[in-house]
C-alpha cells in the first residue's frame, strides 16, 4: 500500500513538473501571438488612435481601405520588388552549382557570398543607399568609367524600385545559394551515373535529375521568400524615408507602418495588417496545393 501511494505521489510530482514545461510556451503562445492576433482583428472594426480607448465603427475602415489610392500603389509596388525572387533564385543556383564543383577557393567564395546574409540589414541598406548616390555613389563612378552618366537612382520614380530589389537579391543570395549547395551535394551519384550509362548529356541531367531533386529546397524558398517579401520594410524605410519619389518605393508595410505610428490611425493600419496576413496566408496555401501535385519522390 505504501509502496503503490509513494508511486501514485511520483506521477503526480512528474505530471506537475510536465505542466509547468508545457505551460511555459503556451502562456508565451497566448500572450504573445493569440492576444495581439485577436485583438488586431476588434482593432480593424474600430476607430482607434493607439492612446484612447477603440471606438467600433464597423466596415469603415475596410471601406476606406479598398478606396484609398495609396494603398493599392503600395501593394503594387510589394508585388513588384517580388520580381526579385526569381532572380535571386535563379543567380542563387547558378552559383551553388559553380561553387559545388572540385576548384580551388570554393570555401572562400561560399564565406564572402555568404557575408551579406549575417550582416545587419540596416547597415546593409545604408551602405547601397550611399552607393546610390547621383552625386558620388560607387555606382556611378563606377559607370562614369565606361562614359556612362547614371542617374540618382532613389530619387528617381523609374530607378528607385529596381535599386530596392537589385540590394534585396545581393542581400538573400548567400542564404539561397547555401541550402542549394547542401541540397546538390546531397543528390545522389548513382542517380547521375545511371543516366549517363543510359546515354544521357549534361543538359539532360540537370533537367531531370538536379532540379526535381531540389524541388523540395526551391519550394522553401519561394514560400519563405514571398513571405518576407511581403514584410519588406528595413530597407525601405532607410533607403527611402519618404516613400521614394511619386510614392514609388512605398511596400504596403511601410504603409502600414506610416498610418499606425506617425499618422496614430492604428484602426486603420490594423485592418491593412488583416488584409495583407490574409493574402499571406492565400498565397502560402496555394503554394502547398501546387507543390503537392507536383512533389518528386525516388522509389
Amino acid at each position: 500500500m505504501s509502496t503503490t501511494l509513494r508511486r501514485s505521489r511520483l506521477h503526480r510530482r512528474e505530471h506537475l513538473v510536465a505542466a509547468a514545461f508545457i505551460a511555459i510556451p503556451v502562456l508565451g503562445f497566448l500572450i504573445f501571438t493569440a492576444y495581439p492576433l485577436l485583438f488586431s482583428f476588434y482593432a480593424s472594426f474600430t476607430k482607434w488612435n493607439g492612446l484612447s480607448d477603440p471606438v467600433f465603427n464597423g466596415l469603415d475602415n475596410y471601406t476606406e481601405m479598398f478606396a484609398d489610392p495609396y494603398f493599392w500603389k503600395a501593394m503594387g509596388n510589394t508585388v513588384f520588388m517580388m520580381i526579385g525572387i526569381p532572380i535571386g533564385l535563379v543567380l542563387s543556383l547558378l552559383l551553388a552549382l559553380a561553387l559545388n564543383r572540385k576548384m580551388r577557393g570554393t570555401t572562400f567564395f561560399r564565406t564572402v557570398y555568404y557575408v551579406p546574409v549575417i550582416s545587419s540589414l540596416a547597415a546593409v541598406a545604408i551602405l547601397w543607399q550611399w552607393a546610390y548616390n547621383g552625386d558620388f555613389g560607387l555606382i556611378n563612378q563606377v559607370l562614369a568609367m565606361f562614359g556612362i552618366d547614371g542617374p540618382n537612382w532613389l530619387q528617381n520614380a523609374e530607378t528607385a524600385k529596381p535599386a530596392i530589389v537589385i540590394m534585396a537579391v545581393w542581400k538573400g543570395i548567400g542564404f539561397s545559394m547555401l541550402l542549394y549547395l547542401a541540397a546538390l551535394q546531397s543528390v545522389p551519384r548513382h542517380l547521375y551515373e545511371a543516366a549517363a550509362i543510359d546515354g544521357a548529356n549534361a543538359v539532360q541531367q540537370f533537367r531531370h535529375i538536379t532540379i526535381p531533386m531540389l524541388s523540395p529546397v526551391t519550394f522553401f524558398l519561394v514560400v519563405t521568400s514571398i513571405i518576407g517579401g511581403a514584410q519588406i520594410f528595413i530597407e525601405i524605410n532607410i533607403m527611402t524615408p519618404t516613400g521614394g519619389p511619386e510614392f514609388s518605393t512605398a511596400s504596403i508595410v511601410w504603409y502600414i507602418w506610416q498610418k499606425a505610428f506617425n499618422y496614430l490611425q492604428m484602426g486603420y493600419a490594423t485592418a491593412m495588417s488583416v488584409v495583407l496576413g490574409l493574402l499571406v496566408f492565400v498565397i502560402t496555401a496555394i503554394q502547398f496545393q501546387i507543390n503537392r501535385r507536383f512533389q518528386f519522390s525516388i522509389d
